[in-house]
Protein backbone atom coordinates (compact mmCIF):
# COMPACT_ATOMS: atom_id res chain seq x y z
CA UNK A 1 0.00 0.00 0.00
CA UNK A 2 1.13 3.57 -1.03
CA UNK A 3 0.53 6.23 1.22
CA UNK A 4 2.31 9.04 0.02
CA UNK A 5 3.52 10.46 -3.36
CA UNK A 6 4.59 13.51 -5.07
CA UNK A 7 4.68 15.01 -8.07
CA UNK A 8 8.30 14.89 -9.36
CA UNK A 9 7.18 11.61 -10.72
CA UNK A 10 3.70 11.71 -11.90
CA UNK A 11 1.58 9.00 -13.84
CA UNK A 12 0.82 11.01 -17.00
CA UNK A 13 1.79 14.16 -17.97
CA UNK A 14 -0.04 16.38 -20.51
CA UNK A 15 1.32 19.69 -21.88
CA UNK A 16 0.09 22.25 -24.26
CA UNK A 17 1.39 25.36 -24.51
CA UNK A 18 1.25 28.04 -21.31
CA UNK A 19 0.08 24.73 -19.62
CA UNK A 20 2.05 21.90 -17.58
CA UNK A 21 -0.16 19.15 -15.52
CA UNK A 22 1.22 16.08 -13.98
CA UNK A 23 -1.39 13.47 -12.49
CA UNK A 24 -0.39 10.84 -9.64
CA UNK A 25 -2.68 8.05 -8.43
CA UNK A 26 -2.76 6.88 -5.03
CA UNK A 27 -5.22 4.28 -3.68
CA UNK A 28 -8.53 5.13 -5.57
CA UNK A 29 -7.79 8.87 -5.48
CA UNK A 30 -5.94 10.65 -7.83
CA UNK A 31 -4.25 14.47 -7.73
CA UNK A 32 -2.75 17.01 -10.14
CA UNK A 33 -0.67 19.63 -10.16
CA UNK A 34 -0.94 22.16 -13.06
CA UNK A 35 0.96 25.35 -13.68
CA UNK A 36 -0.94 27.84 -16.18
CA UNK A 37 1.47 30.51 -17.70
CA UNK A 38 0.28 34.23 -17.15
CA UNK A 39 -2.05 35.06 -19.38
CA UNK A 40 -3.48 31.54 -20.09
CA UNK A 41 -7.43 31.48 -21.18
CA UNK A 42 -9.20 28.15 -21.86
CA UNK A 43 -11.28 29.33 -24.47
CA UNK A 44 -8.70 30.33 -26.23
CA UNK A 45 -5.46 27.91 -25.32
CA UNK A 46 -7.31 24.61 -24.87
CA UNK A 47 -10.85 24.52 -26.07
CA UNK A 48 -10.56 22.21 -29.14
CA UNK A 49 -12.05 23.28 -32.08
CA UNK A 50 -15.94 22.38 -32.26
CA UNK A 51 -15.92 21.43 -28.68
CA UNK A 52 -18.16 22.79 -25.84
CA UNK A 53 -17.74 26.62 -25.71
CA UNK A 54 -17.55 26.27 -21.77
CA UNK A 55 -15.18 23.92 -19.91
CA UNK A 56 -17.28 20.84 -18.67
CA UNK A 57 -14.93 19.69 -15.74
CA UNK A 58 -16.05 20.29 -12.33
CA UNK A 59 -12.44 21.53 -10.26
CA UNK A 60 -11.95 21.26 -6.35
CA UNK A 61 -8.92 22.28 -5.48
CA UNK A 62 -6.24 24.60 -4.07
CA UNK A 63 -4.30 27.57 -5.52
CA UNK A 64 -0.86 27.41 -4.31
CA UNK A 65 0.33 30.56 -6.15
CA UNK A 66 -1.03 33.37 -8.67
CA UNK A 67 -4.84 34.18 -9.54
CA UNK A 68 -7.36 33.68 -11.77
CA UNK A 69 -10.82 34.83 -13.08
CA UNK A 70 -13.51 32.44 -13.38
CA UNK A 71 -16.29 33.47 -15.47
CA UNK A 72 -19.11 31.16 -15.36
CA UNK A 73 -22.15 30.32 -17.92
CA UNK A 74 -24.75 32.04 -15.88
CA UNK A 75 -22.34 35.60 -15.91
CA UNK A 76 -20.83 34.74 -12.30
CA UNK A 77 -17.44 35.81 -12.36
CA UNK A 78 -15.05 35.37 -9.55
CA UNK A 79 -11.44 35.29 -8.31
CA UNK A 80 -9.40 32.51 -7.42
CA UNK A 81 -6.09 33.59 -5.94
CA UNK A 82 -2.94 32.10 -3.72
CA UNK A 83 -4.28 30.20 -0.59
CA UNK A 84 -7.90 29.31 -2.00
CA UNK A 85 -9.61 26.08 -1.70
CA UNK A 86 -11.88 26.54 -4.91
CA UNK A 87 -14.97 24.65 -6.34
CA UNK A 88 -15.63 25.52 -9.58
CA UNK A 89 -18.62 23.86 -11.41
CA UNK A 90 -19.18 22.62 -14.68
CA UNK A 91 -19.78 25.14 -17.33
CA UNK A 92 -17.24 28.15 -17.24
CA UNK A 93 -14.22 29.77 -18.72
CA UNK A 94 -11.46 30.68 -16.92
CA UNK A 95 -7.89 32.90 -17.67
CA UNK A 96 -5.10 33.73 -15.65
CA UNK A 97 -4.67 37.72 -14.55
CA UNK A 98 -1.68 37.36 -12.15
CA UNK A 99 2.15 37.79 -13.64
CA UNK A 100 2.90 34.88 -12.04
CA UNK A 101 2.17 31.01 -13.00
CA UNK A 102 -1.16 30.04 -11.52
CA UNK A 103 -0.25 27.02 -9.72
CA UNK A 104 -2.92 24.27 -8.14
CA UNK A 105 -3.77 21.12 -6.77
CA UNK A 106 -6.24 19.30 -7.91
CA UNK A 107 -8.41 16.39 -6.23
CA UNK A 108 -11.21 16.53 -7.96
CA UNK A 109 -11.38 16.60 -12.09
CA UNK A 110 -7.81 15.77 -12.25
CA UNK A 111 -8.89 12.51 -14.91
CA UNK A 112 -11.44 14.34 -16.98
CA UNK A 113 -9.46 17.67 -17.32
CA UNK A 114 -6.37 15.69 -18.43
CA UNK A 115 -8.57 12.96 -20.72
CA UNK A 116 -9.64 15.86 -22.48
CA UNK A 117 -6.58 17.24 -23.15
CA UNK A 118 -5.83 14.17 -24.61
CA UNK A 119 -8.49 12.32 -26.56
CA UNK A 120 -5.98 9.99 -28.42
CA UNK A 121 -5.33 7.91 -25.17
CA UNK A 122 -9.10 6.62 -25.44
CA UNK A 123 -9.92 3.18 -26.94
CA UNK A 124 -13.03 1.15 -27.58
CA UNK A 125 -12.09 -2.44 -25.98
CA UNK A 126 -14.41 -5.19 -24.53
CA UNK A 127 -13.43 -5.66 -20.71
CA UNK A 128 -13.74 -8.63 -18.73
CA UNK A 129 -13.88 -8.93 -15.14
CA UNK A 130 -13.46 -11.94 -13.22
CA UNK A 131 -13.37 -13.08 -9.46
CA UNK A 132 -13.47 -16.46 -7.53
CA UNK A 133 -17.27 -16.46 -5.99
CA UNK A 134 -16.53 -16.71 -1.60
CA UNK A 135 -12.48 -16.40 -1.79
CA UNK A 136 -12.81 -15.70 1.82
CA UNK A 137 -14.04 -18.96 2.87
CA UNK A 138 -12.23 -21.23 0.09
CA UNK A 139 -9.13 -19.15 1.97
CA UNK A 140 -10.55 -20.78 4.77
CA UNK A 141 -11.26 -24.27 4.16
CA UNK A 142 -7.89 -24.71 1.97
CA UNK A 143 -5.52 -22.78 4.29
CA UNK A 144 -3.06 -19.86 2.87
CA UNK A 145 -0.13 -22.23 1.66
CA UNK A 146 -2.52 -24.36 -0.15
CA UNK A 147 -4.95 -21.69 -1.69
CA UNK A 148 -1.46 -19.33 -2.56
CA UNK A 149 -1.17 -22.66 -4.77
CA UNK A 150 -4.57 -22.86 -6.41
CA UNK A 151 -4.63 -19.68 -6.91
CA UNK A 152 -1.62 -18.80 -8.52
CA UNK A 153 -2.49 -21.45 -11.09
CA UNK A 154 -5.81 -19.83 -11.76
CA UNK A 155 -3.83 -17.11 -12.44
CA UNK A 156 -1.72 -18.77 -14.96
CA UNK A 157 -4.63 -20.34 -16.33
CA UNK A 158 -6.16 -17.23 -16.74
CA UNK A 159 -3.00 -15.88 -18.50
CA UNK A 160 -2.50 -18.43 -21.07
CA UNK A 161 -6.90 -18.34 -21.70
CA UNK A 162 -6.68 -14.73 -22.48
CA UNK A 163 -3.43 -14.31 -24.58
CA UNK A 164 -5.02 -17.38 -26.53
CA UNK A 165 -8.03 -15.77 -27.35
CA UNK A 166 -6.38 -12.60 -28.18
CA UNK A 167 -6.75 -10.41 -25.23
CA UNK A 168 -4.59 -8.76 -22.36
CA UNK A 169 -4.68 -9.25 -18.83
CA UNK A 170 -4.27 -6.23 -17.26
CA UNK A 171 -4.09 -7.17 -13.94
CA UNK A 172 -4.87 -9.57 -11.25
CA UNK A 173 -7.13 -8.67 -8.40
CA UNK A 174 -6.37 -10.89 -5.69
CA UNK A 175 -8.71 -13.35 -6.22
CA UNK A 176 -9.62 -12.23 -10.00
CA UNK A 177 -8.78 -10.89 -13.37
CA UNK A 178 -9.22 -7.57 -15.08
CA UNK A 179 -8.63 -8.49 -19.12
CA UNK A 180 -9.64 -6.36 -21.92
CA UNK A 181 -9.91 -7.62 -25.85
CA UNK A 182 -10.75 -6.04 -29.55
CA UNK A 183 -12.96 -8.86 -30.71
CA UNK A 184 -16.19 -8.75 -28.15
CA UNK A 185 -17.26 -13.00 -29.14
CA UNK A 186 -13.21 -13.57 -27.94
CA UNK A 187 -13.86 -11.85 -24.62
CA UNK A 188 -17.24 -13.69 -23.59
CA UNK A 189 -15.94 -17.35 -25.10
CA UNK A 190 -12.64 -16.49 -22.83
CA UNK A 191 -15.40 -15.88 -20.16
CA UNK A 192 -16.82 -19.11 -20.51
CA UNK A 193 -13.57 -21.14 -20.54
CA UNK A 194 -12.17 -19.54 -17.38
CA UNK A 195 -15.55 -20.49 -15.92
CA UNK A 196 -14.82 -24.00 -17.04
CA UNK A 197 -11.13 -23.86 -15.97
CA UNK A 198 -11.58 -22.76 -12.57
CA UNK A 199 -14.16 -25.81 -11.90
CA UNK A 200 -11.22 -27.77 -12.64
CA UNK A 201 -9.33 -26.72 -9.75
CA UNK A 202 -12.09 -26.98 -7.94
CA UNK A 203 -13.30 -22.96 -7.31
CA UNK A 204 -16.15 -21.32 -8.51
CA UNK A 205 -15.86 -18.42 -10.46
CA UNK A 206 -17.92 -15.63 -12.28
CA UNK A 207 -17.48 -13.38 -14.84
CA UNK A 208 -18.58 -9.85 -15.89
CA UNK A 209 -18.31 -8.17 -19.41
CA UNK A 210 -18.77 -4.82 -20.75
CA UNK A 211 -17.80 -2.54 -23.83
CA UNK A 212 -17.01 0.89 -23.80
CA UNK A 213 -13.85 3.30 -24.10
CA UNK A 214 -11.41 3.60 -21.73
CA UNK A 215 -8.44 5.42 -20.68
CA UNK A 216 -4.80 3.52 -20.47
CA UNK A 217 -2.45 4.60 -17.46
CA UNK A 218 0.85 3.14 -17.26
CA UNK A 219 -0.33 -0.65 -16.65
CA UNK A 220 -3.94 -0.47 -15.43
CA UNK A 221 -7.00 1.19 -17.55
CA UNK A 222 -9.37 3.55 -16.00
CA UNK A 223 -13.06 5.08 -16.81
CA UNK A 224 -16.79 4.57 -16.16
CA UNK A 225 -16.86 1.51 -18.33
CA UNK A 226 -14.49 -0.15 -15.98
CA UNK A 227 -16.45 0.74 -13.28
CA UNK A 228 -19.86 -0.79 -15.20
CA UNK A 229 -17.90 -3.98 -15.81
CA UNK A 230 -17.09 -4.33 -12.10
CA UNK A 231 -20.72 -3.42 -11.25
CA UNK A 232 -22.04 -6.20 -13.52
CA UNK A 233 -20.01 -8.52 -12.28
CA UNK A 234 -21.07 -8.07 -8.54
CA UNK A 235 -24.39 -9.08 -10.05
CA UNK A 236 -23.33 -12.32 -11.42
CA UNK A 237 -24.03 -15.54 -10.02
CA UNK A 238 -21.45 -18.61 -9.57
CA UNK A 239 -20.77 -19.91 -12.79
CA UNK A 240 -22.53 -17.16 -14.90
CA UNK A 241 -20.86 -14.73 -17.67
CA UNK A 242 -23.22 -11.22 -17.33
CA UNK A 243 -22.65 -9.21 -20.29
CA UNK A 244 -24.15 -5.65 -20.79
CA UNK A 245 -26.88 -4.63 -23.62
CA UNK A 246 -24.16 -3.35 -25.33
CA UNK A 247 -21.97 -6.04 -25.70
CA UNK A 248 -24.82 -8.51 -26.41
CA UNK A 249 -25.49 -6.37 -29.78
CA UNK A 250 -21.76 -6.49 -30.64
CA UNK A 251 -21.97 -10.28 -30.29
CA UNK A 252 -24.56 -10.64 -33.02
CA UNK A 253 -23.63 -13.16 -35.25
CA UNK A 254 -21.24 -14.53 -33.59
CA UNK A 255 -22.88 -17.69 -32.67
CA UNK A 256 -23.20 -17.36 -29.03
CA UNK A 257 -26.74 -17.35 -27.32
CA UNK A 258 -27.94 -15.02 -24.51
CA UNK A 259 -30.54 -15.11 -21.96
CA UNK A 260 -32.10 -11.94 -21.52
CA UNK A 261 -31.73 -11.03 -16.98
CA UNK A 262 -33.89 -7.95 -17.64
CA UNK A 263 -33.16 -4.56 -16.20
CA UNK A 264 -30.20 -5.08 -13.02
CA UNK A 265 -29.91 -2.09 -10.52
CA UNK A 266 -25.87 -1.32 -10.67
CA UNK A 267 -24.41 0.44 -7.72
CA UNK A 268 -24.10 3.90 -8.85
CA UNK A 269 -24.45 3.45 -11.98
CA UNK A 270 -28.21 2.61 -12.59
CA UNK A 271 -30.17 -0.11 -14.21
CA UNK A 272 -29.60 -1.44 -17.14
CA UNK A 273 -30.19 -4.67 -19.08
CA UNK A 274 -27.83 -7.37 -18.77
CA UNK A 275 -27.48 -11.03 -20.62
CA UNK A 276 -26.56 -14.26 -19.67
CA UNK A 277 -24.30 -15.98 -21.44
CA UNK A 278 -25.66 -19.78 -22.22
CA UNK A 279 -23.82 -20.75 -25.28
CA UNK A 280 -20.05 -23.16 -24.72
CA UNK A 281 -16.71 -21.41 -25.83
CA UNK A 282 -15.98 -24.12 -28.28
CA UNK A 283 -13.55 -21.95 -31.12
CA UNK A 284 -12.51 -18.77 -31.26
CA UNK A 285 -13.84 -15.75 -32.94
Amino acid sequence: MVYSRDFSRPDRVFEMPGLWSGRVEIGAGIAAYSRHDPGWRWSSDARAPGSEVWCQTRHVGYAIAGACHIVLSDGTEFEVTSGSVFDIPPGHDAWVTSEIPWETIDWVGARSWLAEGSRSTGVLVTILFTDVVDSSREVRQRGDVRWSDINAALEERTRDLVTNFGGNVVKFTGDGALAVFDGTGRAVRCGLMLITAASHLGLRLRAGIHTGEVETTNDDIVGLAVHETARILAVAGSGEVLVSEVTRSLADGTGLEFVDRGLQDLRGIGSRRLFEVTATATQQE
